[in-house]
């Protein structure tokens, strides 16, 4: 993996965001157009160096693993050349709720085994545990963890959406390191980075990332994984500029400033920029355009080559206001 020289430390790994696979959010079936839409998205994927699908057992009603899976049993040596990661933990318009949380023994069991099956795979690389459940019993959930770990079902843990403090709690039950955190960061979405700078000042006021999350993570050797990572076009030309503020107007030019800069795709410079952190972010990018996925296929090189000052101006611009 390429050195930034900045940093002095590696950059992260572009991950596929499977979300948008499986047709419509609709428990209907799968269709022949939404298998053959896998297929080419994955090729994409992989033309431009990922290794790692990412799924949740909730999106598309479990489509995008049945398509993914579908897939793979058309295409059975493609599992040799992909990791294969997918989470559990969120209940989706069941029981009369729109949604809940369950980290339970039996559901951790009970939805590993239906993601293994609809992925038509005896093993996912790295389960992630979706969002927090208040009512986890950590005793509980690393005995489904075990268990797991113990026939191979899993090769390895990590959560999604969790503070240093929720990691802890359920690091201190486990048997494994964990071994990623996956959370919302962009350029868009900044409390992340802005909790950085604006300790102790009023900035920091209202800020609902939870601050150390990053450098826990750093000590600790957690990827950091990034969805959203491309903040939904907003800096790319996929949002009406007359609907983006003022600052995002003068974002989307300078991204189109420095992707002419690099000679890459305006795609790559947000990703670059993300991956430029020493905390070797990955980014998780969830489009189904095989043209937007390979515009992304330059963002290791454009992180090694972004300087300090290109890298802050994204920031400060993005942000509207100058940091403390």
């Amino acid at each position: 993996m390429s050195q930034n020289t900045e940093h002095g430390s590696a950059t992260g790994r572009i991950i596929y965001g499977c979300m948008g696979l499986g047709g419509a959010w609709e428990p209907t079936p799968c269709t022949e157009a939404d298998v053959a839409q896998a297929s080419e998205v994955i090729d994409a994927a992989l033309a431009i160096g990922v290794e790692l699908f990412d799924h949740a057992d909730i999106y598309r009603f479990g489509k995008a693993e049945a398509v993914f899976g579908e897939v793979l049993a058309a295409r059975p040596e493609l599992r040799d050349r992909i990791l294969l990661q997918s989470k559990c933990g969120i209940r989706l318009h069941e029981n009369g709720l729109n949604n809940y949380y369950d980290l339970s023994y039996d559901s951790i069991m009970e939805r590993v085994e239906g993601i293994l099956g609809r992925l038509r795979t005896d093993h996912l690389d790295t389960l992630l545990f979706h969002r927090p459940d208040p009512l986890l019993n950590r005793e509980e959930a690393a005995r489904a963890v075990r268990e797991l770990l113990a026939d191979g079902r899993i090769k390895a843990l990590g959560v999604s959406n969790m503070s240093t403090a929720q990691m802890e709690h359920l690091q201190d039950a486990l048997s494994t390191p964990l071994v990623a955190n996956q959370l919302e960061m962009s350029l868009g979405t900044r409390d992340w980075l802005d909790s950085t700078v604006t300790v102790n000042h009023r900035q920091g006021a209202g800020n609902p990332f939870p601050h150390g999350t990053l450098e826990h993570c750093m000590s600790r050797g957690i990827e950091l994984q990034a969805y959203g990572s491309l903040a939904n076009g907003r800096y790319t030309g996929g949002v009406p500029a007359e609907n983006l503020s003022e600052a995002d107007r003068a974002t989307a030019d300078l991204v189109q400033e420095l992707a002419a800069e690099f000679g890459v795709a305006p795609e790559s410079v947000l990703l670059g920029w993300l991956m430029k952190h020493p905390a070797r972010i990955s980014p998780v990018i969830g489009t189904t355009n095989p043209g937007r996925i390979a515009a992304c296929g330059d963002a290791i090189a454009v992180a090694e080559r972004m300087d300090r000052l290109q890298w802050y101006r994204l920031w400060i611009t993005a942000r509207g206001e100058f940091i403390p």
